[in-house]
């Protein structure tokens, strides 16, 4: 009782009215407001309680501040520090608080799920298209290298020749750029001894596992022309799906509908600079193919390219494709499906990619198509004479 007559005493000298100094007393005092004082809150009357002190308040009136102390009945003119201290600080709005909580949440959502998918290392398996999406603004290159002139492990002296490496080899080059995160070009080119084609490629991923999605997808359109984009012209249509089994697998399955495709042919020229023959589609065989294959100058065909990639490693992989061609294989005397298998190697942005093959073809047109047409060997594109083969990727920025 005499404490809170001394503190009204003291607030009396402040100049604090009686019924001011009944609230300031009893919010001190007592643990809780009584249920009948009025609907009044402290700053209403210039009180201010210090953060931490369960004896000190600070009162404002006629522009001062001033430090009221009730364990030691004392009064004295606020210091800055003390009036700071005293401030509240401003609460932000609640939709703003209610925005970055949703976004922090998003943001550990978002980066739990890319955990729990597969990274592609390259643009392909071996032959079949991981379609894996560009960075936006991505340049990348693409080098393919395939030794078809040689199986790597049944013909003599495979230690002498290095399973073939020592050979011709059929080397392909590509570029391909990002521009914007979904959408993707393409220009590749594959040597004149293959035909001489250019391939010119639009891609556009629009479903990502990354975003959420229950599996990855792309529309891909090209068209490849031989002799340097001047003739024998066939137009792609592909849908490049996979999905993830965790992080450490992928599978992948690509329908591709092909316009006027070519039998995969060799140049027959002695000068590599000599026009590949031309193959119209009216003639009643292809050109430069002995007759007993039977083969068609082009058909329209469909492909179901297929494969999947383990990871055995945290960057290495072990890689299967194969690309059966379901209408009108026949047409262009292929007997055998493409089938390919390899390791992987990813580093930072480059990816190396060593393997075995049956196909030497590795633009759209031409994946689907075997060695034994390739070389005029029907039994060439058989699992006993399959040949080496590599792919070089890089992200140059």
């Amino acid at each position: 009782m005499l404490a809170r007559n001394s503190l009204a005493k003291l607030l009396l000298s402040v100049g604090l009215t009686p019924a001011a100094i009944t609230i300031a007393i009893a919010q001190v005092t007592s643990p809780a407001p009584a249920p009948s004082q009025p609907a009044i809150s402290a700053s209403d009357l210039g009180v201010t309680f210090l953060p931490g002190s369960a004896s000190q308040l600070v009162i404002e009136r006629n522009g001062k501040r001033y430090l009221v102390d009730v364990a030691t009945n004392s009064v004295r003119e606020a210091d800055a520090t003390t009036a700071q201290a005293s401030t509240p600080a401003p609460t932000p709005p609640a939709e703003t608080v209610s925005s970055s909580t949703t976004s922090a949440v998003a943001d550990t959502e978002k980066k739990k799920t890319v955990a729990k998918i597969y990274t592609p290392g390259d643009d392909s398996l071996f032959s079949v298209p991981t379609g894996r999406r560009l960075e936006r603004h991505g340049f990348y290159v693409n080098f393919t290298h395939r030794f078809p002139y040689e199986p790597a492990f049944t013909t003599s002296g495979r230690g002498d020749t290095l399973f073939g490496l020592d050979d011709f080899s059929v080397s392909s080059f590509g570029l391909r750029y990002g521009v914007t995160s979904k959408l993707s070009v393409m220009a590749y080119r594959s040597p004149s001894v293959i035909g001489r084609p250019i391939e010119l490629m639009a891609a556009y991923n629009f479903l990502d596992e990354r975003d959420g999605k229950p599996f990855n997808a792309a529309l891909r359109f090209s068209v490849d022309g031989q002799n340097d984009f001047d003739s024998n012209y066939t137009e792609n249509f592909e849908l490049v799906a996979s999905r993830s089994i965790g992080h450490r697998a992928q599978l992948y399955a690509t329908p591709t509908f092909s316009i006027h495709q070519r039998p995969l042919l060799a140049n027959p020229n002695n000068a590599l600079a000599d026009a590949v023959p031309n193959q119209p589609c009216g003639a009643p065989l292809a050109v430069d193919l002995p007759v007993s294959f039977q083969a068609r100058p082009c058909a329209n065909t469909f492909s179901l390219a297929m494969g999947a990639a383990v990871d055995i490693r945290p960057t290495v992989a072990i890689i299967a494709e194969t690309i059966p061609t379901l209408v009108n294989a026949n047409e262009l005397a292929i007997h055998r499906p493409e089938f390919s298998f390899g390791i992987q190697k990813r580093l930072w942005r480059h990816a190396f990619t060593l393997g075995f093959t049956n196909s030497p073809g590795t633009i759209v047109s031409e994946r689907s198509g075997t060695n034994a047409t390739f070389t005029g060997d029907p039994s060439a594109d058989k699992p006993s004479k399959v040949f080496i083969g590599f792919d070089l990727t890089r992200q140059v920025y």
